[in-house]
């Protein structure tokens, strides 16, 4: 069984003239958010598999938040550009017939609408929408990252902040 989980990265800086989309940093509140939610993810996944993140900096961050929580070195983490340019189910598929296929779960963070329209299509169910911090986990009933397909995956997990007042 293969699994492909989707965080979407937290909340970041609104967009300004000081620095690109591409440099947003999260806000306190954001990295705030993304340790609690990288607990509650550990609680379902004790091992998160492979890495790999948008280089935008929000996304960045996140991931390194999620991987301090789980004790894997930054340096292990993979940064596809791929990911933070609208990725295609397509690109995505693409980019999964070269991951090994010893590798049985892989973690990505990356952007809307993508984080949300990807899923969707992947499961069978449908997904619905990721907002900041989120995280999907999809299982596949295959041995061969190559096998995977749109409507071929299951929902196992659906993780959303708890909404603060």
């Amino acid at each position: 069984m293969k699994k492909l989980i989707f965080v979407r990265h937290g909340r970041a800086e609104d967009q300004s003239t000081v620095f690109s989309d591409f440099e947003r940093s999260l806000t306190t509140k954001g990295k705030g958010i993304s340790k609690v939610m990288a607990q509650r993810f550990r609680e379902k996944e004790p091992d998160p598999g492979l890495f790999v993140t948008s280089p935008a900096f929000r996304a960045l961050e996140t991931a390194f938040i999620f991987a301090t929580e789980f004790g894997i070195k930054h340096d292990n983490i993979i940064i596809d550009s791929n990911l933070y340019f609208r990725v295609s189910i397509k690109s995505l598929l693409e980019m999964l017939k070269k991951i090994d296929d010893d590798i049985d779960i892989i973690t990505l963070f990356g952007h809307n609408p993508s984080f949300t329209e990807i899923p969707d299509r992947l499961s069978k169910g449908g997904c619905e929408f990721l907002t900041k911090t989120s995280i999907v986990c999809i299982s596949f009933k295959t041995i061969k990252w190559a096998d995977i397909k749109p409507d071929s995956g299951r929902i196992e997990y659906f993780l959303k902040p708890v909404k603060q007042s």
